[in-house]
């Protein structure tokens, strides 16, 4: 089924209006949440919002908490999310982000004490339509197991790159596994395997089966030990840049809360878009693997399914759709 953008994102901003967040603060995160649905990204739209709506009534997400710079190093700020919602705060330090950028031509904004973003993407495109280039990343619990582990002790900590572009921004919003747990989210309500391996069973081993994978939270790494090293080593630059909690906390925690982000913004007047040109036009001269397909660069579909739900309506999980409504 389908919705509207509009019907979507006032009926996501009238139950965060019914949990106590100022108006203010409930028309970014419901535009956020209905945006990332608009674009096809349903794990953290309307699919992750019920998990989102039981963590404030938890007590572990505070509708009325404001974010604070709580210490200035040159271009480098730390803030404090005091355990708000993780979409208001990321979009606060993004803009943040972007205001230093735009003085100084380079900025980093690190949070602590924050709490899920939702889509990281989000926040490059935020970037991406201010023109600047936007680097950010996050942690997370511990879904995926250190390359040559068993046990899960990484996040799949998702990294963003952004740059803007004259004919829709490149945006690169990667997870550090294979599929993200949204992703496999998603195939399991569709009743799907995944199209590659994401992850080891019960059994240790390699496994399509999403339900196999969540169960185990043993995804596998993207790239293999590469993925499980640039998973670290994210983990590692928040811990020194914010001074919060590890994957290791947040894990130890039960809940996925408390979370630290990165935000870097880079602004300069010529980005020169004829190289970038040169370099979409040379990748896309490669011949697709399956006729009648196309070779895209990141963010492209993204684009693409933006713009077919503005004319289409935003295609809807019906089960989750009438979850939201009851609540």
């Amino acid at each position: 089924m389908t919705v509207s953008f509009s019907e979507l994102k006032e009926t996501l901003k009238k139950v965060l209006l019914q949990l106590s967040f100022p108006q203010n603060k409930a028309e970014i995160c419901a535009d956020i949440f209905a945006s990332n649905s608009r674009d096809g990204v349903h794990s953290h739209g309307l699919n992750r919002f019920p998990v989102f709506v039981d963590l404030v009534k938890k007590g572990l997400i505070d509708p009325m908490a404001e974010p604070e710079c709580v210490e200035q190093n040159g271009l480098l700020e730390v803030w404090d999310g005091h355990l708000g919602a993780g979409t208001y705060n990321s979009s606060i330090c993004m803009d943040r982000a972007i205001e230093l950028a735009k003085k100084n031509s380079m900025s980093c904004v690190a949070i602590r004490n924050n709490n899920h973003w939702m889509r990281g993407g989000t926040y490059g495109w935020q970037a991406a339509e201010a023109g600047c280039i936007g680097i950010c990343f996050t942690n997370a619990s511990a879904g995926m197991p250190p390359w040559g582990g068993k046990e899960p002790r990484l996040g799949n900590n998702p990294l963003v790159i952004a740059v803007p572009h004259h004919e829709g921004h490149i945006v690169l919003d990667m997870a550090m596994s294979q599929f993200s747990y949204g992703k496999m989210q998603e195939y399991e309500l569709k009743g799907r395997s995944l199209p590659f391996s994401g992850g080891y069973d019960r059994e240790g081993n390699l496994s399509t089966d999403p339900v196999a994978i969540k169960q185990t939270k043993r995804a596998l790494p993207a790239g293999f030990w590469k993925g499980s090293g640039l998973a670290m080593m994210m983990d590692i630059l928040l811990a020194m840049l914010s001074g919060g909690r590890t994957t290791a906390k947040i894990t130890a925690s039960g809940n996925e809360y408390g979370l630290s982000q990165c935000f870097i913004c880079i602004y300069k007047e010529n980005l020169h878009q004829d190289l970038v040109d040169e370099i979409i036009a040379y990748t896309k001269t490669a011949i697709p693997v399956e006729a009648g397909t196309e070779i895209a660069y990141p963010g492209e579909q993204t684009l693409k399914r933006r713009i077919q739900s503005e004319k289409e309506g935003i295609i809807v999980d019906e089960t989750m759709w009438k979850k939201v409504l009851s609540l």
